[in-house]
């Protein structure tokens, strides 16, 4: 799938803020405020139902996050949106550093090792504290890789849809 056609979940609404209208939300943006920035959001409510939503406004507030949709303006039509995921298009996002990668991208890459083994592919991608880990499946298996670049990671290279890694294929 291309760039233009992948969506990226970068937040999700998890709360009522006030009685207009108001919902808190979480933004894995960086900073997390540029999520307002990149709009339209397709708002997933459920597999398979989804609203495209043009013009959310936020602000911080506390420690947190609160965003208003347009044509919601009291807290029972904003209780519908709970535990909705915010997605925008991949190709709204700017292009990442040098070395650096949307974890999007990512998936569905073939997984070989520096040996030419074939690992399988990038199934996702999850964080820990110390490193972000890439999930490979190859049908019957599943591994998990550190995405440490040089140690464990020894290229990327998108436009031949394959990961280099230096990984024991027994492992």
């Amino acid at each position: 799938m291309t760039a233009a056609g992948r969506r990226v979940l970068i937040g999700r609404i998890v709360g009522l803020y006030g009685v207009q209208g108001w919902l808190k939300i979480e933004s894995w943006a960086e900073p997390r405020m540029r999520i307002f920035d990149y709009q339209p959001w397709l708002l997933s409510a459920a597999p398979g139902v989804e609203t495209q939503v043009s013009g959310a406004k936020g602000r911080e507030q506390g420690k947190g996050m609160v965003a208003q949709l347009p044509g919601v303006d009291d807290r029972e039509q904003a209780a519908a949106w709970i535990g909705s995921d915010i997605y925008v298009s991949r190709d709204q996002l700017p292009p990442p550093a040098e070395g650096e990668y949307y974890w999007v991208d990512l998936e569905g890459l073939e997984v070989i090792t520096t040996e030419d083994v074939l690992l399988g592919r990038v199934s996702h991608l999850f964080a820990t504290g110390a490193n972000d880990v890439v999930v490979v499946r190859d049908g019957t298996r599943e591994r998990l890789i550190p995405f440490v670049q040089g140690s464990y990671v020894r290229s990327v290279d998108l436009s031949a849809g394959r990961m280099v890694v230096d990984w024991d294929p027994e492992f």
